[in-house]
């Protein structure tokens, strides 16, 4: 059922409802890479340097608990908000959410922390799926495609503007501050939750948990399916270092002095004296930006070539990002590999979606889609530990970062050789 007038089109045919909730992504999405931007630096910095001395493993349990979490609880939420309403749902979400990054900016033991991220976890997760089907519910087939291409597009906004504007100014001043910036960036979103948005028609017939949990086990009996995610999630393993190993190996073993060089001569066009310096939040602000600027063109490229060999040729790139990060310490090569890699997970990741819509049973193509990003959930709950624990071992003991790089990688190329074992014996009948 929609409520998109049929004589509109482009961005006029979206009612109120949905730029209220791209707004809503924007801010709780930017709050988030704000935040995981320089998460695991803050976690294990001396507190001489404004940081709280964790262990990297210590960090490495954190993220393991916090990630999983926010990729598990939308199959739950989602059931709760078409129970008892949307607007409802984002009240606890904002709530729970915006408490947890501002006991996060107040707390300095390690339990305490950890339990005021998972509270934070705990909100993001009850947010995730009230967005997307809100969009879903104020949209139709004749603009759901651009709809929902907004709405990707505000969350790379957010994991763009955050980290590269308000983060290093909030860390000048402390680095609880950027917390409390996370905090009230989510908290300020109660405000629109209570005036301005407005609940959407609810299903006929919703789901009771019981039906959800029996949608669960469906699915995990699927070995083709379950299979798939399995494989996947390896690909995933990758992505989530991006948020830890790498940003220790860039703070730890890199020399930006060549960009900072590069980046300060193109400011002093416009401003006197600049004194730009790369650090651990432009490593999420590069992710999002090369998806900005290429998405778009990825996509198209794309469009029309098969969705598993496409995967295939996506992680390969993904991989060789990772790899590229054990030939040299170099600035721009550092460079070069996070670009890599963003331009490999913006050719791999979409196929996935379509190709868990080919390999699903037609009458349960959503169901199937559901459940597809359990790949979060063993990606990171394998990927915060394994990376802390390899950084550990092969960096901090052995002073050895290529082993570290060349083992994730190795990670990428087992996946891709799942996958064409996959493609060969498990390939859906066309």
């Amino acid at each position: 059922m929609s409520n998109t007038p049929a004589q509109k089109s482009g961005f006029k045919s979206f009612p109120r409802n949905f730029w209220t909730v791209i707004v809503m992504e924007f801010f709780e999405r930017g709050s988030y890479y704000g935040v995981m931007s320089v998460l695991s630096i803050y976690l294990i910095m001396s507190p001489g340097e404004g940081g709280l001395g964790f262990s990297k493993e210590g960090v490495g349990a954190i993220k393991s608990t916090i990630t999983p979490l926010l990729y598990l609880l939308p199959i739950l939420a989602g059931a709760l908000a078409d129970r008892f309403g949307y607007r409802r749902t984002l009240m606890m979400a904002f709530t729970v959410m915006s408490t947890g990054y501002f006991l996060t900016s107040l707390s300095t033991s390690y339990s305490l922390v950890f339990m005021s991220l998972i509270l934070m976890a705990i909100g993001a997760g009850f947010f995730k799926p009230v967005i997307s089907g809100t969009i879903a519910r104020v949209t139709d087939e004749s603009n759901s495609t651009l709809g929902f291409g907004i709405f990707y597009w505000s969350i790379n906004l957010g994991a763009f503007i955050f980290p590269l504007i308000l983060v290093p100014y909030l860390k000048g001043i402390g680095w609880n501050y950027i917390f409390i910036m996370a905090a009230v960036g989510t908290g300020s979103m109660l405000l629109l939750n209570l005036f301005v948005y407005k609940e959407p028609p609810r299903p006929a017939n919703t789901k009771p948990l019981s039906e959800v949990l029996k949608g669960i086990l469906l699915v995990l009996k699927d070995y083709r399916f379950v299979l798939m995610i399995v494989i996947y999630s390896g690909f995933w393993i990758l992505y989530f270092q991006m948020f830890d190993t790498v940003l220790w190996y860039l703070k730890e073993y890199m020399d930006m002095t060549p960009v900072n060089i590069t980046v300060n001569r193109f400011l002093s066009l416009f401003v006197e004296n600049p004194d730009w310096k790369f650090d651990t939040e432009h490593v999420t602000v590069i992710n999002a930006g090369a998806i900005i600027a290429l998405q778009l063109v990825v996509s198209n490229i794309v469009k029309k070539t098969p969705a598993l060999p496409t995967m295939i040729v996506g992680i390969a790139m993904g991989t060789l990002g990772m790899g590229i990060l054990a030939i040299s310490t170099y600035a721009w090569v550092f460079i070069a590999g996070l670009i890599v890699f963003s331009i490999g997970e913006m050719t791999a990741h979409p196929k996935f979606i379509s190709y868990i819509g080919l390999i699903a049973p037609p009458d349960k193509k959503a169901l199937y889609l559901g459940y597809s990003f359990l790949y979060g959930v063993i990606g990171s709950g394998i990927g915060g530990i394994l990376g802390a624990t390899l950084y550990v071992k092969f960096v901090d003991e052995m002073g050895r970062p290529g082993l570290l790089w060349f083992i994730f990688s190795m990670i990428g190329v087992a996946t891709i050789v799942g996958l064409l074992l996959f493609n060969r014996y498990l390939k859906p009948k066309q």
